[in-house]
């Protein structure tokens, strides 16, 4: 059987505590086992696949068990998987490439089907918000990262915890997607030889064709049912609940 089917996934948040987090894994977990596993070249994790992840040299965070098993089978079963770390989930270090996915950076260009595709989470990309790329900074740099993982992992998660539920997930707010006026639009205007760009993290969903004649989709959230992207010869559709 031809491997013709790609699928790209973001935000589904494991872990946080709003809306039914065990029924949003069940969900997740459904979707990943549903993936015809023969005719699927690649999944695409761009990001915040979990709320908060951060591992130690000897430990990582409990749970998920039924996550990492579906993954697993998919790669047993030939499937490629790759993640990028989204502004939640940074602290991934060796732990998921040890069991066989692929971390890649954005933005990363690659194409799938003779499409043009650029990929990432989408944060911090574009010009402005320079307090948000301060922060990601020091969320990325090595040595705060030696710092924090001087804590015991008690004290770790739950301070990582307790951030991750100030985030606007918690609140009953739905960003509104600015179009031309939001730095990532602008990242993709400016950034030549791309035929589609797919990233998350403003968790709503936009498809929008740019004056470059790109196509531009963000993936909305898993906080109300579950969203992904499906291509294959040349087409893309949007899964699930949007």
């Amino acid at each position: 059987m031809t491997r013709d089917r790609t699928y790209f996934v973001a935000d589904v948040h494991l872990g946080l505590d709003v809306k039914d987090p065990a029924a949003r894994e069940a969900r997740f977990v459904a979707f990943l086992k549903n993936i015809p596993a023969e005719g699927t070249e690649a999944l695409y994790l761009l990001g915040d696949i979990w709320d908060f992840w951060y591992e130690y040299r000897d430990v990582v965070p409990k749970g998920y068990v039924r996550v990492l098993s579906a993954l697993l089978d998919l790669m047993d079963a030939g499937v490629k998987v790759y993640f990028f770390p989204g502004n939640h989930d940074i602290w991934t270090y060796r732990y998921f490439e040890e069991l066989g996915m692929v971390k890649l950076r954005q933005p990363y260009k690659v194409e799938i089907g003779g499409t043009r595709f650029c990929l990432g989470h989408g944060d911090g990309l574009g010009p402005g918000n320079r307090g948000y790329k301060f922060m990601r900074k020091v969320f990325h740099n090595r040595f705060f990262q030696a710092c924090f993982s001087t804590l015991h992992p008690w004290i770790a998660y739950r301070l990582g915890c307790g951030w991750s539920r100030k985030s606007r997930l918690s609140k009953d707010f739905e960003y509104e997607f600015r179009g031309a006026d939001e730095p990532l639009w602008k990242f993709c205007e400016s950034t030549p030889d791309v035929d589609v760009f797919v990233f998350g993290h403003y968790h709503v969903k936009v498809d929008e064709t740019l004056p470059s004649g790109a196509r531009l989709i963000v993936l909305k959230d898993w906080m109300e049912g579950e969203n992904y992207l499906f291509f294959r010869s040349g087409t893309l559709t949007f899964g699930g609940k949007s």
